[in-house]
């Protein structure tokens, strides 16, 4: 069976594995831990845990088990309770981590209560934040506000030095194909490339790379990006030549879809197809998208069937 490393935040990174899961692959998913808004901000400042909004919201989307009980640990709190906001999936792992320590030793009996399929690792156990950097050289602290900064974000580090997981490395290793999911640049994916161990990980790996690009652009950050951008900013960290082969959405989204995401100040990422071919890397190129409660979203099952015709194509 053909193991798959993938990297990623929250939502990007589930909505691509809910197709990956349906596919005969060793998925391993590696989750940075900096997210430090909403429930997780809370719970990491009472608590001192690394942030697991992100690993809770993945663990759900590599889950098997029934819909009632995936609905059951999305539940939120309401605000004006002295719960307010929690989602019990966020309140479990952090009982978990209270009794067991560390991820190592938590999230295996989570793993085992939703009986997920492949192995989900936290990139780090420590408990960092992400710093951003602006354009014009501000320093803008925690993965929240730089989400929500209205300054353009050059770049992005750690508050202190961490410790890479080593299943994260030994996963690298061993892998037949590294992704990068779709999702944010600066706070999915930046987070596990900006780590020198990783870094180097990830360019000795016998592994492919693949990066699945963002559908729209995103305020602040990827605004007037093309797919070739993206592509720009990852091996600006990992070194040219570092990615192989891209997966981008060729079609045109709907009129009310595309009006929908300007509004929020996000449009559709376009296919420099010259670019990217100048780059060498392979492109694949198909309708991606879905319209999902009025928001764009991947196809999750046809974003995956590419990424594993891909793979029995190498073979």
């Amino acid at each position: 069976m053909k193991k798959v490393v993938i990297f990623g935040g929250g939502s990007g990174l589930s909505q691509l594995l809910k197709g990956l899961k349906e596919f005969p692959l060793d998925i391993t998913a590696v989750v940075s831990t900096v997210d430090n808004g909403s429930s997780t901000g809370r719970l990491r400042k009472e608590f001192s845990i690394p942030a697991v909004g992100d690993i809770t919201k993945v663990l759900l989307a590599m889950s098997t088990t029934s819909k009632g009980v995936k609905d059951l640990l999305n539940y939120r709190f309401d605000d004006n309770s002295s719960l307010g906001n929690h989602t019990i999936r966020n309140l479990i792992m952090t009982a978990l981590l209270e009794q067991h320590k560390d991820f190592a030793h938590s999230l295996p009996v989570l793993c085992d209560l939703l009986d997920v399929k492949g192995e989900l690792l936290p990139l780090t156990e420590d408990n960092a934040d992400l710093i951003g950097i602006s354009k014009n050289g501000e320093i803008i602290y925690g993965e929240e506000r730089i989400t929500k900064s209205a300054a353009v974000i050059e770049d992005v580090k750690y508050s202190k030095d961490i410790t890479v997981n080593p299943k994260v490395l030994k996963a690298i290793k061993k892998a037949d194909l590294i992704i990068f999911s779709s999702g944010s640049l600066l706070t999915s994916i930046l987070p596990s490339i900006i780590v020198p161990e990783m870094i180097d990980a990830i360019n000795n790996a016998k592994a492919k790379k693949m990066y699945i690009c963002n559908m729209l652009t995103q305020p602040g950050e990827t605004d007037n990006y093309k797919v070739s951008d993206h592509l720009k900013v990852i091996e600006k960290h990992l070194g040219k030549g570092s990615i192989d082969v891209v997966i981008a959405n060729s079609e045109k989204m709907p009129q009310k879809a595309e009006l929908l995401a300007k509004s929020q100040g996000k449009d559709a990422v376009p296919i420099d197809e010259k670019e990217i071919k100048n780059m060498g890397i392979k492109l694949i190129s198909e309708k991606l998208f879905k319209i999902d409660e009025g928001f764009v979203r991947h196809n999750a099952l046809k974003t995956a069937y590419l990424i594993f015709s891909y793979l029995i194509e190498g073979e």
